[in-house]
C-alpha cells in the first residue's frame, strides 16, 4: 500500500527523466490520469496511454526531450501539498512559478487543471505539484 501516491507519481516521472528513459509506466488512479493530460496539454510529455490490463491499469508516458542537447522538457517536479500537510491557494493567492514560467497542477472542484486556467475560472484549490 502508497500512503501518498501522487509522490510516487512525480518520483517516478524524476527518476526516469533522471536515468534518461524515453517511457516511465506508472501505476494508474483518476487524479493521476487528470494529472497525465494536464502535463501533456502543457507539452511536458510527449505522449501518453491509459493501459487498463488489470484492476488498477497503468499509465505509460512518454518523455519529451529537446533533440539537440538531450536535456528534458521537465527540469523540476516537486510535491507541494502532502497528505500530513495540505496546500491550499485561494484566488487571491495563486502560486507562481518561476515568475509564469513553470505552471502549478491545482485540484479544484472543477477538476485538476494549473494555476493560471483556475486564477481565470475564479476558484482556488489543493496545490499539488510544481512543474517547470
Amino acid at each position: 500500500m502508497n500512503t501518498d501516491p501522487i509522490a510516487d507519481y512525480l518520483t517516478r516521472v524524476r527518476n526516469a527523466i533522471k536515468a534518461n528513459h524515453r517511457v516511465v509506466e506508472i501505476p494508474a488512479s483518476n487524479l493521476k490520469k487528470e494529472m497525465t493530460k494536464v502535463l501533456f496539454d502543457k507539452g511536458y510529455i510527449t505522449n501518453y496511454k491509459f493501459e487498463d490490463t488489470n484492476v488498477q491499469g497503468t499509465i505509460k508516458i512518454a518523455l519529451k526531450y529537446n533533440p539537440i542537447t538531450k536535456i528534458s522538457a521537465i527540469r523540476n517536479i516537486s510535491r507541494i501539498s502532502t497528505p500530513g500537510l495540505r496546500r491550499y491557494a485561494g484566488v487571491d493567492n495563486m502560486p507562481r512559478v518561476l515568475n509564469g514560467l513553470g505552471i502549478a497542477i491545482i485540484s479544484t472542484s472543477k477538476g485538476v487543471m494549473t494555476d493560471k486556467e483556475a486564477k481565470n475560472l475564479n476558484i482556488g484549490g489543493e496545490v499539488l505539484c510544481y512543474v517547470y
